[in-house]
């Protein structure tokens, strides 16, 4: 059996976790009053803080889902992940449209990673 380490535990659920040489993080979210953009931005600097604080580095991502408020800010979120995904080392992705937990977020992104 591996040991599990959970990283800003809470009671209802951990900024990340760690098994098998996995980590995983809970879906990241921006302010929910800035733009497409900055909501992007501030998503992907909360998931390398997480990912700093894990031992490893966004080089190391495998697999990432974005899930979108709407559909039609998909370029100007992939203007902002282009800009950050290091290059060479692009993840897995999938993108989808869904309602996310209050209409003021327009992005989350959700990451695992290996150590």
């Amino acid at each position: 059996m591996s040991d599990i380490t959970r990283i800003d535990s809470g009671t209802r659920m951990s900024g990340a976790v760690i098994a098998n040489g996995f980590v995983f993080l809970a879906g990241q979210v921006g302010e929910p009053t800035s733009s497409v953009t900055d909501q992007t931005k501030e998503c992907l600097a909360k998931v390398e803080a997480l990912l700093e604080k894990a031992g490893t580095d966004k080089t190391r991502i495998v697999s990432t889902q974005i899930w979108m408020a709407d559909m039609t800010d998909f370029a100007e979120m992939n203007a902002v992940w282009d800009a950050w995904v290091p290059q060479g080392n692009a993840p897995a992705r999938a993108t989808g449209e869904s309602a996310l937990a209050t209409p003021d977020y327009k992005v989350e992104i959700i990451v695992t990673a290996v150590l």
